[in-house]
């Protein structure tokens, strides 16, 4: 007897909690994406990625934010699309190349390299 009511209690406490959970993690994703959309930039000089649940991929430029939905601007198509954050998996700049500081990095490793053999091979010979 104190097991059926025990099953019942554990099987009534499992239906009404899981969902309430699964609401709790999609409400917090979704205000993860609205956050990270306003903290990029709204202009055409920062181009982002944004992927979808489906795995599909967008790549533009946040035209608007709206507090259900953003505009994503396509530059090279010229078309607009609003998009949903509840059908967002993730959105980052789109980086298309090697950061400022890499480049400085490289430039100064590569002028380092020039200078020694400039001045080691004359002493060598």
């Amino acid at each position: 007897m104190i097991k059926k009511h025990l099953a019942i209690a554990l099987i009534t406490a499992m239906s009404f909690g899981l969902p309430a959970t699964a609401t709790a993690q999609s409400t917090t994703g979704i205000e993860k994406i609205r956050a990270k959309v306003r903290t990029l930039s709204t202009g055409r000089d920062s181009q982002v990625e944004v992927k979808f649940d489906d795995r599909t991929k967008l790549k533009g430029y946040i035209q608007s934010v709206e507090p259900v939905s953003f505009t994503l601007r396509d530059p090279k198509a010229g078309t607009s699309q609003s998009i949903s954050y509840s059908e967002v998996d993730s959105i980052s700049k789109a980086g298309g190349g090697i950061s400022i500081k890499t480049s400085l990095i490289l430039g100064g490793v590569a002028a380092g390299a020039v200078t020694t053999w400039l001045v080691v091979k004359p002493a060598v010979m």
